[in-house]
Parts: structure tokens; sequence; C-alpha cells
């Protein structure tokens, strides 16, 4: 029996033929085949023109041309022209030393030439298929690629006994040599194809893997991927466990679960395949898991034979499991599994393994983004504990306003920082407590807190209080003394009022704060000092460095982070708390038991502006209690009316009230006195622009209410 053929890459008639063969196949003919292998069309089509184009080299033959299924076991009919329905009715025959002519030459690996089906035992479990269409001999070569890998046979078939002459033996490789190029043109197409579609297909998954940031959206979009992908029976993501140290499961899917391995299910590290691929960070994969029984980095231990039953309880027999690669090692596992055995090829594995590093990005960048959300999260709960602690220390704090809230957020936000921290608001808001609180929740906690009321010294000695001085340096310095900025070394310094310093001090003070070194009054000596400071003011500092009474870069270095502590009006939904804390205060201190408020005066308390913020309140608390003498707080509500008299409605008005005053007139006259609409341009409610109106002795033009009246009419 002659050797199988080995397809050469083009299409070409064989040389050193004789004249006759010259005739067996005209150029003609080889250049058509050609334009049909080379120019992609159905293999089926190129394989039954191969078969006819044989059949007509002689009366009576009939062509059949047989390709190896996917598992290379069987082989099945893909051209028959002359024969109708031989390729539905014939069935498979099993590659094998009895598979008939063609199974057998494929097993043999050489040329099976049949005089006689009927006699033949190679035929004793298929003569019974090729009876009906009258077959008696068959002839078949197979075909192989350079590296041995089964492309099929090409068999010549008649309905007589007979034996090939040479003359059919040569026609026989040269149509085999022909039928295999088409072959292997058709498996490098498809090839070529599968490639493409699979680079599309990572192409989609990465697309739609990097979309998903969260963990849970994640698996959702790889539960429906990765079937796509691997078409296993089996996928699961494995991740370590901190609380355990061994791979916790996650099933992508597994339709046809059996209940051994659940989703959430721990795998042991040391005693498992995809814990072998953890721990090394290499592939590993298995035709059958027998393979790998007794295996002792993975299945071969005590624990890992434990586990082995648990996965043949499943019914899993094959598959891989390949590492997830991150910027930092090895992130977990993603393992494809198979019921059957040898479940995926090499290129199944390579591609797969192209995959997983596509999956590594993904749920590292998951994984980052759950820890990015636990850190906000746990930095929600510290600023949460924060406040609540800032009220716990400092008891004056009261109140759960959204107003207050921001506020409370931007003390705990600066406070671990030695940042400068400029806190603004009306007098009587809590400035100062708001100060002590960053100071409490600093570095500098420990240490000292110095403060100073910038507007209660005597400009004269401002300068001293801040610096020190030397004995001697101005009249009246008999001693010694050590300044503010000393004293607050390594802790907190917090200048109140800063907006009343005097202008010629002002440049001192940027120094300290530029270079945080200063010299006394009366000495040349330079001291260095590491000191935070806190500034605040009730006034406009802005306007005031327009104006040329405040540095403007003074007023940039002091407003680094600057907290706006809301006035008493702008978070009335505090008030009955404070009311309530207030009362509990002096009345501990007062030895009084007042636990009634009327309603119709926490209404009233509720209602009134409170132009002094907080501290009104407090100081006026102090006052109903003491003039309550039984357990109901008795408030006299009756002095929250306003009076002024006319010499207070006269008086004159100071800078930075006309100004106010002029830009609200400039914002009436603008939205044509319309009251909501100015306090919508002023940034303001309209019951403050109301009050404002009245404080500041601004009144509707007569023409103004005339134009509207003639309106209405």
């Amino acid at each position: 029996m002659e050797r199988a053929i080995e397809t050469p890459e083009i299409v070409q008639p064989r040389h050193g033929r004789q004249e006759h063969e010259g005739q067996l196949f005209s150029m003609a003919s080889f250049l058509n085949l050609q334009k049909l292998i080379f120019t992609g069309s159905p293999l089926s089509e190129v394989l039954n023109n191969i078969a006819q184009l044989v059949e007509s080299q002689a009366k009576g033959m009939f062509c059949t041309i047989w390709l190896p299924g996917e598992d290379g076991k069987e082989l099945h009919c893909a051209a028959a022209p002359s024969l109708p329905g031989f390729i539905a009715r014939v069935g498979t025959m099993a590659v094998c030393p009895k598979g008939a002519s063609c199974g057998t030459a494929i097993y043999r690996r050489e040329s099976v030439y049949v005089t006689d089906i009927l006699t033949d035992p190679l035929w004793d479990d298929y003569r019974d298929r090729l009876t009906p269409y009258g077959i008696r001999s068959v002839w078949s070569r197979p075909l192989f690629t350079s590296q041995g890998k089964p492309l099929g046979t090409f068999s010549i078939n008649y309905r007589e006994p007979r034996s090939p002459s040479r003359i059919d033996l040569e026609l026989i490789e040269e149509a085999s040599h022909i039928t295999g190029i088409a072959i292997k043109q058709h498996m490098s197409e498809e090839a070529l194809r599968h490639e493409r579609d699979r680079l599309r297909l990572l192409l989609e998954i990465t697309n739609s893997m990097t979309s998903k940031l969260d963990f849970h959206g994640l698996v959702e979009v790889l539960s429906t991927n990765m079937l796509r992908v691997t078409r296993a029976d089996f996928c699961a993501l494995l991740l370590p466990d901190v609380d355990c140290g061994e791979l916790r499961l996650t099933i992508l899917y597994n339709p046809e679960s059996r209940g051994s391995i659940a989703d959430g299910a721990i795998i042991p590290i040391h005693g498992s395949v995809c814990g072998k691929v953890f721990r090394s960070g290499r592939s590993q994969h298995f035709n059958t898991l027998e393979e790998l029984r007794d295996d002792p980095e993975s299945l071969g231990n005590e624990v890992g034979r434990l586990f082995f039953e648990r996965i043949k309880a499943e019914g899993l027999e094959s598959g891989c499991d390949l590492p997830l690669i991150g910027r930092s090692g090895v992130l977990g596992v993603l393992s494809a599994l198979k019921r059957s055995e040898e479940g995926f090829a090499i290129e199944d594995v390579e591609f797969l393994e192209q995959v997983s590093r596509q999956v590594a990005i993904a749920v590292e960048n998951a994984l980052d983004y759950e820890t990015a959300i636990k850190d906000r999260d746990k930095e929600t709960k510290q600023r949460r504990y924060l406040e609540e602690e800032i009220r716990a220390e400092l008891g004056e704090i009261v109140g759960k306003s959204p107003a207050l809230k921001t506020a409370l957020s931007m003390v705990s936000v600066v406070a671990p920082t030695d940042s400068s921290v400029l806190v603004l608001g009306e007098t009587g808001t809590g400035k100062e407590l708001v100060a002590r609180a960053i100071h409490k929740l600093s570095g500098r906690s420990e240490k000292a807190f110095v403060k100073l009321n910038c507007a209660a010294i005597p400009l004269g000695l401002l300068e001293s209080e801040l610096f020190g001085h030397e004995k001697g340096a101005f009249t009246g310095a008999i001693s010694q003394k050590t300044g503010r900025f000393e004293l607050a070394d390594k802790g907190t310094l917090f200048l109140d009022e800063v907006g009343d310093i005097p202008l010629e001090l002002q440049a001192k003070l940027l120094r300290v704060l530029q270079e945080q070194e200063f010299e006394r009054l009366g000495s040349n000596r330079t001291h260095k000092v590491d000191v935070r400071l806190i500034a605040a003011t009730h006034r406009d500092l802005p306007a005031m460095v327009k104006r040329g009474t405040f540095r403007e870069d003074l007023y940039y270095r002091l407003k680094v982070f600057p907290i706006h502590v809301p006035p008493l009006r702008n978070r009335s939904e505090d008030i009955p708390r404070l009311v309530r804390h207030f009362t509990e205060l002096y009345s501990q201190r007062m030895n009084k038991g007042i636990d009634v408020i009327p309603p119709e005066t926490m209404d009233a308390l509720v209602r009134y502006q409170w132009p002094g913020n907080v501290r009104e309140l407090q100081n006026f608390i102090e006052r109903a209690v003491i003039l309550s003498p039984h357990s109901i707080l008795r408030a006299p509500i009756a002095e929250l009316e306003p009076f002024q008299s006319s010499g207070e409605l006269n008086a004159p008005m100071n800078g930075l009230a006309e100004v106010e005053r002029e830009h609200i007139l400039r914002a009436l006259e603008a939205s044509s006195w319309v009251i909501s609409g100015a306090a919508t341009r002023l940034g303001m409610k309209r019951t403050s622009l109301v009050y404002r109106m009245k404080k500041l002795r601004i009144h509707r033009p007569d023409q103004v209410l005339q134009n509207r009246r003639t309106g209405a009419a």
C-alpha cells in the first residue's frame, strides 16, 4: 500500500508525468480550481468540483471526499456529487483498524485500496451503507499536513470489483494533491476568520468590562461574555479572601449545576488546581482531571484529595485555570472547566490567556474602585465621627441643619492639616468655637491654643501682644514680655477680628505667616516659630481690600481655607435645639428644674431674626431662666419686637452700611423693585432682604407704588 500524501502550498500539475497525464487535467481546469480555492469559495463547492473533474477522467467512476470531525475520531462525507443522498445516508466512519477504507487509511496513515467491499473484512461494519448504491471497490488515499495532522481522504469508487492500475494510482495521487491543498486553504481561511472573530470578541469584552467599575456589575458582564468565549460548562472567578486566607469562588455560570460546588464556596489554596495557579502565577491546562490527581502541588495532598472528589461530583473532567495578573502580582484565578475530557485545545487556551489579561485589568480596576468607595465611606464615617466629637468636646456647637453640617464638614477636612484657616461669619455665630474645634482635631491638639481678640487691644499695644517686647522697649515696658506667637509655638494661634489690625502692622503679620519668624519689640534677634494660624472676622475683607484698608497679599495669605459660619437666621431649624440646650445649661447652673417650654414661646423664638445670632439667643435664654420661678420657661418674648427711636432712625450709617445700601438699591432698581427678584439677584432669602431693607432704611419709591396701582386699574 502507498504512503499518505503531504500537500504542497500551491495548485499546479505534478511534474514528470507521461504524455497521457498531461491530458488528464488541462491547465484551464487547474486554473479554474485554483480560482475557486483561493478566492474563498465554499469548501463544499470546491470539493464537488474536484470530484466531478476526476470523475470526468473515467467512465463509471464515483468520487467521494471525507473530512475528520472536531475530535479526529470519525470521518464524514463532504462531497459525493454523483451519488444523490449519499452524504445524508452514509453516516460516519470511525478512524480505527477496521474503519472501512477511509477510516483505516487515516488510522494506518497510508492508502487503502479495497477491491471488493463484500469480501474485505475492513468493511464488515460498513458495507450495508454502500450496498444500496451498488459500490463494490473503494480506493482511499489519506491526506495529512506537513505536521502530520489529518485533513481527510480522497476516495475513488466503482460498482464492480476492481484493482487500481498505474494510471489509476497516478490519478488518485493527483486528485488527492489538489484536494489536500483545497482543504488546507479552507482551514487557513477558517483559522484567520476564527482569529478575527476572537479578536473582535476580545475587543467587545474589553469594552464591556471597562464600562463596569463596580465588582458586581463586572461579574454580570463576565457571566455573559465568558460563555461566548469559552463555551465551557463551568466558569468561575476566584479571588483571595482576606478573612480565611483561601480563595473565594464567584460562579460566572454553571447552568447544569449538581450542587457540589456552590457560589461563594471557599477553595483551598493548598489543595486545588486554581490554588496552584494562584501561587505560581502560571496557567494550568489539563485534558483529564486524573492527570493532576497525584500532583502534590494541587490535588495530591490530603486537602486536595477531598477537593478532587467535590470536582468529580460536579461532573467536571477537563479545563484550564488562568492567573489574573495585575500591577502588584496575582489578583486571582479565572477557571473554565468542561464535563468532558480534552475540553480545550492549545489554541483555545492561548486565546483564554489573552482574555484573562483583559479580565485581570477589569478586576483590578473594579477592586480599586471598591477600595476607593470603601475609603470614601470610611472618610465619611470619620467625618461624621469628628463632627460628633466636635459636639461632644465642645457642647456649645449645637445643631444639625445643613448649613451647620457644611461648616462642620469643612472643619473635619482642614483640621488634620497645618494650613491657615479664615473663619468668616457675623458677630455671635460661634467663630471661636469653630477655631477651637479645628485645633482640637488637629495634630497640635496637645499643644497650646492661644487666642487674641485684635479689636479688644489698643492699637499701640497690639504689636507687643503679638510679638512681645524687651525690657525698656517703650515707656512702661518694665520687663520682658512674651508675645502670642511665641506662646503658640508648636500650637495654634487664633486671631479674632483680624480685620481690625491696623494697616501698618499687617506687613509684619504677613512676614510671620510667610517666614515663621519675627523679632520682639526692642530686639534684633530673630525668633523662629511653628504656629498654625486661624483668623476670624465679621468684616467684609474684600471690600476693605478695595478701599485700601486691608492688604491684599495678607488677605490671600489668610484665605487659604475659608469656612463660613452661617448666621442663626439661616439655620432656624436649629433654634429649638439651641433653646433646649441653653435652658438645660442655665437651669443646672441656677439649680432650677425648668423642663417645659411653651409652644408659643418656641414659635416666637423661631420667628425672630436674631441679629445677634447665637450669642443673643444664649443671653436671652439666660435672662428667661432667671425670670422663670417654676418648671415652665417664662421668656420675655415681647422684647423680641425691635424698637427703634427716632434718633436711631436718623443715625448716620458707617461706610460699610452705605456700600451695602447702594448694592441693594442697584439690585432693586434692576428688578423694578420686585423684592423676590432682587433677592434672587443678591443670593438672599426674601425675608432676609426685607430685614436688611428695614435696617438700612430702604423704602419703595412712591412713583413705583403709583405705577403699580395704575397698572392694576
